[in-house]
């Protein structure tokens, strides 16, 4: 039995969920998702328009490794098409500093350059301080994938602790060389 598999997933008010064939279909406030759905391993229940419950046809290793999953999938869909996800990222060190222009993000970090990031479709970034920068959308895969690839631009440096990082992310410093 999997353990997040047989829990059920709650429907808020305001997200609408269908079944179409082998895809389920969400919409709400913040945006729509579809997920395929494999019909023929999983029994999809949508009770009343308020809960969805998956459990496989039969149990095997190959159907308990996919249930879990499949929820897993199923309820990020809900959660972001009602409330969306966010990320908040801080840029740390002397010089370093964001800006909006258009649909860029214009970074600066210590390079001889500046990096401009084009934002992918369905996120929305907001640069509150020169430093802080927050990464919002309706798919968590998606905020998390664009939240690594500006982490990656300037990688925390282990002995002052510079570059990008996530808000309370904890960053372990060594000591430098003594005398």
């Amino acid at each position: 039995m999997s353990k997040i598999g047989k829990i059920n997933i709650s429907i808020p008010e305001k997200v609408k969920v269908a079944l179409a064939g082998n895809i389920i279909n969400i919409e709400g406030p913040l945006g729509k998702k579809s997920i395929n759905v494999d019909l023929d391993m999983f029994n999809l229940d949508i009770i009343e328009g308020k809960e969805i419950s998956i459990k496989p046809k039969k149990v095997d290793q190959n159907s308990k490794r996919l249930w879990g999953m499949n929820r897993s999938l199923i309820n990020n869909a809900v959660i972001g098409s009602s409330t969306g996800y966010e990320k908040t990222l801080e840029l740390v060190g002397v010089g370093y500093r964001a800006a909006l222009k258009g649909n860029q993000l214009n970074l600066q970090l210590g390079y001889s350059h500046d990096i401009n990031f084009d934002i992918p479709q369905g996120i929305k970034i907001a640069v509150e301080k020169q430093t802080t920068l927050k990464i919002t959308g309706s798919d968590k895969q998606l905020v998390g994938e664009v939240a690594s690839k500006i982490k990656t631009l300037r990688k925390i440096e282990p002995y002052k602790g510079k570059g990008v990082r996530e808000k309370g992310q904890y960053v372990l410093k060594k000591e430098g060389k003594k005398k």
